[in-house]
């Protein structure tokens, strides 16, 4: 019994990765990234249902490295919390925006496929989800810090979500027009001088 072969796997999600990325989700065809991958639609269909299990195949990696971000930050944000040592939570220094940039260009094709090519996918609305996560935590951690008498700021999650939407809007931004990354990091400076979370908090 033959085995089958584990490098068609690959064949097809780079064929697709750069169709998605060429032609948007709803232009691509199933039918050229098999041509371009020199695989037959039959062991795509082996592998994936669809063009929708295509996509989310290209991009779920990144998904699931910017999960695994976020509750590492935050773990790093209720460690100092317990510490009262706010500054470092809310430090946004040039440095902490160039670290996310740093992230995001690691991820670059597939952030791009995520906010500029999915369109008609499950996918098309991950900006606002992303944000709508980020509300949610950062909102719950505004409430403890402010139970602990850490701040007397109030903000609701409504204005939260249209300031971290502004601000993850910003940061995409490079993304989203190519800038190349010496470009996305030199931005960041006018980032830092553009929003001061410190204050917004009253931390």
């Amino acid at each position: 019994m033959s085995l089958p072969d584990s490098s068609i796997d690959s064949k097809i999600l780079e064929s697709a990765k750069a169709e998605f990325l060429q032609k948007g989700f709803k232009n691509t065809s199933l039918r050229e990234i098999c041509k371009k991958a020199g695989v037959t639609t039959g062991a795509l269909y082996k592998r994936y249902s669809g063009k929708e299990a295509l996509f989310d195949a290209v991009v779920n990696p990144t998904l699931r490295d910017i999960a695994d971000w976020g509750s590492s930050v935050e773990r790093y944000n209720y460690k100092y919390l317990d510490s009262n040592e706010m500054q470092k939570v809310w430090d946004m220094s040039e440095e902490t925006h160039k670290k996310w940039i740093e992230f995001f260009y690691a991820r670059y094709d597939s952030m791009k496929l995520l906010l500029c090519c999915a369109e008609g996918s499950g996918q098309s609305g991950f900006l606002h989800n992303f944000v709508l996560e980020n509300t949610r935590h950062t909102f719950a951690f505004a409430k403890e810090a402010k139970r602990r008498g850490i701040t007397d700021k109030d903000i609701d999650d409504d204005e939260l979500h249209i300031l971290l939407t502004a601000y993850w809007s910003t940061l995409f931004e490079t993304i989203i027009h190519d800038f190349p990354k010496e470009k996305a990091l030199r931005y960041c400076n006018v980032i830092t001088q553009f929003f001061n979370w410190q204050a917004i908090f009253g931390f």
